[in-house]
């Protein structure tokens, strides 16, 4: 949250008299910066490696000073990598009525959502291990559950055919991740 506040103080058009904005709804946190994108930038160029174009060059010289930027250019970067490894969904990069719009989502995977898929208390426990640990193997679960290899996979292929969880690796490596998207 914190990156996003500072991407937007240092990017703002001070020109134009909105407010930098914090909204706040029950399944995201969106930030609106009144401001633009560099020529010839989009969104998609805010999700790979690009250079540093602060609007405000004297205010990202200050916030460098303070310590709230340490690299230039590695902001939006920053904050994906983030979301990924707290298991939110990637964030929104947007472009909406002379504003840049971050939109940081919580986990679709909430206790509604969960409850609307018809899961069991099982499955819901499977997915709660899976957002701590953030991975699991087969035989974790067997473990855990005192159950045979043929039980775990019943569940699992369940949980994969409802697209909550990939498979990743093969054979013996093969374990199990969240799916957020």
């Amino acid at each position: 949250m914190r990156e996003a506040i500072v991407n937007a103080i240092v990017h703002r058009d001070y020109r134009v008299p909105s407010k930098i904005q914090v909204r706040i709804f029950d399944d995201r946190i969106e930030i609106w910066n009144p401001g633009r994108l560099p020529e010839g930038w989009n969104t998609e160029t805010l999700k790979k490696e690009h250079t540093s174009e602060p609007f405000n060059p004297l205010i990202a010289r200050i916030f460098f000073w303070i310590g709230y930027m340490e690299e230039v250019g590695t902001d939006t970067s920053k904050i994906i990598n983030w979301c990924k490894d707290w298991g939110l969904p990637e964030p929104e990069f947007e472009v909406k009525s002379n504003n840049i719009v971050v939109v940081i989502r919580k986990s679709k995977l909430t206790p509604e959502y969960l409850d609307a898929l018809g899961l069991s208390e099982r499955d819901k426990e499977i997915i709660q291990v899976l957002k701590e640990e953030k991975k699991i193997t087969s035989s974790y679960l067997q473990r855990r559950y005192g159950v045979s290899r043929d039980t775990v996979n019943r569940w699992l292929n369940n949980l994969l055919d409802l697209g909550l969880i990939k498979r990743k690796g093969k054979g013996k490596g093969t374990y199990y991740i969240l799916k957020e998207r």
